[in-house]
């Protein structure tokens, strides 16, 4: 009898934990404030909607629980706009399930891209305090809202960065809280990647989350956000190998995402693996096509530019210059993409400006336009690269007036980029700044202080990371070095320069080039055959990769 009394009170507790309970429901003025994306989700590469294996316990009607771990598996692949589609079809059937309303807000986040809009700000925070102001979460709900809740917090007074090691600290006390929970140590891993700093040479974060994530991946192969992070984990010149496996692994995990299948590229552009990384983003920039297709969107998708950007890269590094001409000539007649990014800016500005400056085209450079009619004024770090390729082409057809002037808008764009306070991208316009010094200084005559400067601007590079969007600088400052050195007749000091870049950029045919001509110079016949073979491997034609 006594089980019996206790049995109604059980029951009611359940009921008052459950997405389908309608006390203190959301209004639906404050939902539809949200503005969610919505509609079926789209899929390509595969009908099944195969976007990995995930499952994120919830609270509440088990009805939505296999639509929750789909939008979860889209979440940890950075599908994105998908995610927010599955979110939403939860809230609209259970308006009253919070964890669907954190789920609004990590969609918005993309801690490894470029920071929010405003407007996905806005939506985050809103989404925020939807889910906190429904009472009938758990204390492990109510602490996951509350550890990205903390990202939004003030988001108009407080600093991308900032707001991440917020994010992280958080996570890191729900991991430790919870230490069962797979996805609380996934997600923590994540936040661990997006607040590390690009200056830290230790990568301490970066370790502590492959060890969370290697020892879960050796049981949850099939899981979207272990094997993605790892990948994004390893994603450096020191740690990269360690990511291999994953990489070969992620498009078989989740072949529906287009993210999915050109992550891996990450890992083989590190390694120099230029087959694998061509075939990883020919494949991503067709389901990328597919996906404007699906999805109505008019002109091109955000993601089939980050794709092409890393073909063109890969393609560069084999001496395949026909292929990678037939990319940028494809990128230039782009004139609609969406959304509008870091992405697409990067594509835009660094696949012309690479073609150019990888062949040493120094007529063509110093003519190389803006891609028209697009908003550069919100892109200053990507339009600098553009104004260096001038410069650099404008030094080398010794034009030292107008290379001059390019180095005034580099100025101009870094002292930009420090009023915004975006202090990674005004340091990698500082690196082309002082590159460009130093050439202008160099073919004019002045040749030891143009090493002197161009030495600066390698360690500057040094002492940082490439972006985790981009396969890799333009073009490598300790590579212009060494080039600086071979032009100087410093064949010794040349070889060491071009032998460092390739300790940071394996196989990069320039610089692999440059230390077989450095050392042919220098009479080592041993070195200069080890260097000529590995041209030969580098650029033997594989019979897919103009597929």
């Amino acid at each position: 009898m006594k089980h019996r009394a206790i049995l109604p009170q059980i029951l009611l507790v359940i009921s008052l934990m459950s997405c389908n309970d309608r006390s203190s429901a959301p209004s639906k003025d404050s939902i539809s404030q949200l503005n969610l994306k919505r509609g079926e989700i789209i899929s390509c590469g595969n009908q099944d909607h195969k976007f990995g294996i995930a499952h994120f316990e919830i609270t509440g009607d088990t009805s939505v629980q296999d639509d929750f771990d789909l939008a979860v598996e889209l979440l940890h692949s950075f599908e994105y706009e998908e995610s927010e589609k599955a979110f939403a079809k939860i809230i609209d059937e259970q308006p009253k399930c919070a964890m669907a309303y954190w789920g609004v807000a990590m969609s918005n986040f993309h801690p490894l891209w470029s920071p929010p809009t405003e407007a996905e700000l806005q939506k985050g925070a809103r989404a925020i305090a939807i889910a906190r102001s429904i009472n009938t979460k758990t204390k492990r709900e109510a602490a996951y809202i509350d550890a990205i809740g903390l990202y939004y917090s003030d988001w108009d007074k407080t600093d991308h960065h900032t707001r991440c090691v917020q994010f992280e600290n958080a996570m890191e006390e729900l991991h430790n809280d919870y230490p069962d929970d797979m996805e609380a140590s996934i997600f923590y891993a994540l936040a661990l990647d997006a607040a590390a700093e690009p200056t830290d040479k230790t990568y301490a974060r970066q370790k502590k989350a492959g060890d969370i994530l290697t020892a879960l991946y050796a049981k949850y192969p099939d899981h979207p956000g272990i094997i993605h992070y790892i990948i994004h984990t390893y994603d450096y010149p020191v740690l990269a190998q360690q990511g291999l496996a994953a990489a070969r692994r992620y498009a078989g995990v989740a072949p529906s995402s287009a993210h999915a299948l050109h992550m891996p590229s990450h890992i083989f552009t590190r390694l120099g693996l230029w087959d694998e990384c061509i075939q990883s983003n020919l494949q991503s920039v067709a389901a990328a096509q597919c996906y404007a297709g699906s999805a109505g969107i008019h002109g091109h998708w955000d993601e089939e530019l980050h794709g092409l950007d890393y073909v063109v890269y890969a393609y560069l590094q084999k001496n395949e210059d026909r292929l990678a001409w037939q990319q940028v000539q494809y990128v230039n007649n782009i004139d609609t993409v969406s959304p509008l990014n870091f992405k697409v800016a990067y594509c835009f500005a660094a696949a012309p400006s690479r073609y150019v400056l990888e062949n040493k085209n120094w007529t063509d450079a110093a003519a190389l336009p803006l891609h028209p009619n697009f908003a550069w004024n919100k892109f200053p770090w990507q339009e600098a690269i553009v104004h260096f390729a001038r410069l650099l082409g404008f030094a080398h057809t010794n034009n030292m007036t107008a290379a001059k002037a390019e180095l005034d808008k580099l100025n101009v764009l870094h002292d930009t980029l420090q009023r915004q306070k975006d202090r990674y991208s005004a340091n990698q316009v500082a690196v082309q700044i002082k590159a460009g010094e130093a050439w202008i200084d160099f073919l004019s005559g002045d040749k030891n202080k143009g090493l002197q400067l161009m030495q600066l601007a390698a360690a500057m590079e040094d002492s940082t990371e490439k972006h985790p969007v981009t396969p890799g600088e333009v073009l490598p400052a300790r590579e212009l070095l060494a080039d600086m050195y071979l032009d100087a007749n410093e064949n010794e000091n040349a070889l060491q320069a071009y032998e460092a870049v390739l300790q940071r950029s394996p196989r990069r045919y320039n610089s692999v080039n440059g230390a077989a001509i450095a050392s042919k110079k220098m009479a080592d016949k041993q070195k200069a055959e080890y260097y000529m073979k590995q041209l030969s491997a580098i650029t033997a034609r594989s019979n897919k990769q103009d597929m």
